[in-house]
């Protein structure tokens, strides 16, 4: 039997981890309170005053939502240039990023979908993993981190009579169909639920 007792180097690594780690807490506070102030001054403020209300009321990934921030010119180009929890500050997109911008980042996606109507984090997540090249580990990693924090409320699999299916956490109408998006992106507004589903829950 060992005589050598490993709690002291265990509770000074353990005390060194936590350490380190607060260099990352320190940086996501600074950053909590400082979430995109350029916005506030020009040249953004004027860019940013016209199209607020516009991009609201459009869809997010649309070809109207495009156009805004095609036409959005120099202002939205300072504000990438000046905010490093976007893809677009960088050269190489994410692969540039650390993890407190790729935090920042999905805190940015999730409350950008709450400014619209039909917002949806997991359907943002989709078209981000096209729009800037995610990798599928990345993806998962930023959907992981979505669902853990309860900003994905994806519908859960569920076992009824021991078949496992999706429900659906999106109301439906009296003919059973969607009244808005699936919660993980990938139903489609109106869509049927499959024949299977319906009579398992009938």
């Amino acid at each position: 039997m060992s005589e050598y007792d490993s709690t002291a180097e265990t509770l000074r690594h353990s005390l060194r981890v936590g350490e380190l780690m607060g260099q990352v807490i320190r940086e996501l506070v600074e950053r909590s309170v400082r979430h995109d102030i350029s916005k506030t001054q020009d040249p953004e403020l004027a860019v940013f005053n016209e199209f607020t209300p516009k991009l609201k009321t459009s869809t997010y990934g649309s070809e109207e939502y495009k156009g805004f921030l095609e036409a959005m010119g120099d202002g939205l180009a300072h504000h990438y240039a000046s905010n490093r929890h976007h893809p677009e500050h960088f050269p190489h997109g994410v692969n540039d990023m650390t993890l407190a911008d790729l935090i920042e980042m999905l805190a940015d996606w999730k409350a950008a979908g709450e400014r619209h109507a039909d917002g949806s984090l997991g359907r943002s997540l989709q078209i981000q993993r096209e729009r800037f090249g995610l990798s599928d580990q990345l993806f998962r990693i930023l959907w992981n981190t979505g669902e853990a924090n309860g900003w994905l409320p994806v519908c859960g699999a569920t076992h009824i009579w021991g078949m496992e299916h999706w429900t659906c956490n999106v109301p439906l109408d009296a003919d059973g169909r969607h009244d808005g998006p699936h919660a993980d992106g990938n139903y489609t507004p109106g869509a049927e639920w499959p024949t299977e589903w319906a009579e398992a829950t009938s």
